[in-house]
């Protein structure tokens, strides 16, 4: 059976009425995953199941617009009417738990531990959560990042994070069935991929989603130009969109 992928939002770098910043729900018939919890995109997560009923976080980077959810998802699972059965495990670049320590740590160090298992990402990280197995990659942001590929054995998923043009990308996405690829703006940027890189990076993959589209380009514009490069069919990550892979 196939597993599936529900975008909560991808929106950058500020959520907008009713789209939230970059979040999916990854979820087959064992586990559901959180993949990236930009602005937003927590309220949207409660959508489909509690926060609380999670089995995974996967972060691809530090930037506010991917993460900065994981601070009220905190009060939401230790101070409020949620109850873990245990610490969900997060997957985050180095200094995820020292940064959503340092934020609120208003009066004394915050026990990020009774909610959150941190787990530090390197390039070639791999954890199995559930029926999948998550595959992380080293990408090419100015600072720590990573995609990742998520597959239950049969199916492959992969998800760029934020990315510059880099080498990565290419085994990133050859052989995924479906590939979730940013394509921040028009100008080429060391740190962000155009449409047109996007298409020629999904090179590989069997279907390309555009997801981050910021405001230099429209959404009709990107998947146009995505698909000049790219054969396979190309789609928006739209809020609320579920793809199944």
């Amino acid at each position: 059976m196939a597993f599936t992928v529900t975008v909560l939002g991808s929106a950058t770098p500020y959520p907008r009425p009713n789209a939230p910043c970059s979040g999916y729900l990854v979820r087959d018939e064992e586990a559901s995953i959180w993949l990236d919890a930009g602005p937003g995109t927590l309220a949207a997560l409660q959508e489909y199941l509690s926060p609380a009923d999670l089995d995974a976080i996967w972060i691809s980077h530090l930037h506010a617009d991917h993460v900065a959810d994981l601070l009220p998802a905190v009060y939401a699972l230790l101070f409020a009417d949620l109850r873990l059965r245990r610490p969900i495990p997060l997957y985050g670049p180095p200094g995820t738990a020292a940064r959503i320590s340092a934020f609120l740590s208003n009066t004394g160090r915050a026990p990020i531990e009774e909610v959150f298992a941190v787990r530090e990402l390197h390039d070639g990280h791999s954890a199995r959560v559930g029926g999948l197995t998550l595959d992380s990659v080293a990408v090419s942001h100015g600072f720590p990042a990573f995609g990742v590929r998520i597959t239950d054995g049969e199916r492959t998923f992969a998800y760029s994070g934020d990315t510059g043009p880099c080498e990565a990308l290419a085994s990133l996405a050859d052989g995924a069935d479906l590939f979730l690829c940013e394509a921040d703006g028009i100008d080429p940027s060391a740190e962000h991929l155009t449409p047109t890189e996007a298409g020629r990076a999904a090179t590989g993959a069997g279907r390309l989603v555009l997801t981050h589209v910021g405001h230099t380009v429209t959404v009709r514009e990107a998947v146009r130009l995505a698909a000049e490069h790219f054969s396979g069919p190309v789609a928006y990550a739209a809020p609320r969109t579920v793809f199944r892979v």
